[in-house]
């Protein structure tokens, strides 16, 4: 089993070399590193030469942004799986690769978990993992790409869109996942550890309105329109859901608790 690693950056110097450092870390062996940086003016170049013998393969040179960068990262890659470890962004600790190999796992997408750690407040926690990946899943949430391995067959004639800024990985998901039915396995892994502050965080309400733009094209209007009542349940709440009405025995109480509920409530006047 082979991995590729492919890490984008753009005028992230210090974080580009976290990231390296992070990736030639590793213990398992059989493993590419490919770097692709947008033409930075920062001296990331010099920290790409700097590690020159470390990195399978690497070019610094004006592009498209982020997605056209993790596109030239895929036309390069020879691994059997892909990771995108973005600049910033760094495996959880050395033994990573190998604890993901020791699973075994022949899904499409083999997703572990990411650690969101705030230097401010010196705390952490990991990502929480979904009881399945639906649709609804993708409404609300997505898969962390940095903690996402992908068999690079499935790229073969869908690169990431390069019309979306911030969507592309979440739209790739979505249409490998809930519409190809691509088969998704999750290990107990932490694999990332996260840098706060990421371009979609920083852009939240643009996220939305491109993820919005995609689902409206993508979903009928009225399965649009019931996912979107759903969703104002948080995620959290929303996977006990789930967990819920799938056993008998749990949705029957949760039937009635609605029930009653209903009659409490002020009805309303048509």
């Amino acid at each position: 089993m082979k991995y590729s690693i492919i890490t984008v950056n753009y005028n992230n110097r210090e974080g580009l070399r976290r990231t390296i450092k992070s990736v030639i870390g590793q213990t398992f062996p059989d493993r590419e590193f490919i770097v692709i940086d947008g033409g930075s003016t920062d001296g990331s170049a010099d920290v790409l030469r700097e590690y020159d013998k470390d990195i399978s393969y690497w070019v610094s040179e004006p592009d498209g942004g982020i997605y056209q960068g993790m596109n030239k990262g895929i036309a390069r890659a020879t691994g059997d799986y892909l990771n995108f470890m973005n600049s910033g962004d760094c495996f959880y600790d050395a033994n990573v690769l190998q604890h993901v190999f020791d699973h075994h796992s022949d899904a499409d997408i083999i997703t572990g978990r990411d650690y969101h750690y705030s230097e401010e407040k010196q705390l952490g926690h990991a990502s929480v993992q979904p009881p399945r990946v639906t649709m609804m899943h993708f409404f609300v949430s997505t898969l962390d790409h940095q903690s996402s391995f992908i068999r690079r067959e499935l790229f073969h004639g869908s690169p990431y869109r390069e019309d979306y800024r911030l969507v592309s990985d979440w739209i790739f998901f979505t249409e490998k996942i809930v519409a190809e039915g691509k088969r998704v396995q999750f290990i107990p892994v932490i694999v990332c550890r996260r840098e706060e502050g990421g371009i979609s965080e920083q852009q939240q309400e643009r996220n939305r309105k491109e993820i919005d733009l995609w689902l409206h094209q993508f979903l009928p209007t009225g399965v649009y329109e019931d996912y979107a009542t759903l969703a104002k349940l948080d995620k959290t709440s929303l996977y006990r859901l789930f967990d819920i009405c799938e056993d008998p025995g749990k949705r029957k109480y949760l039937t009635l608790f609605f029930k009653i509920v209903h009659k409490l409530l002020p009805k309303k006047r048509y």
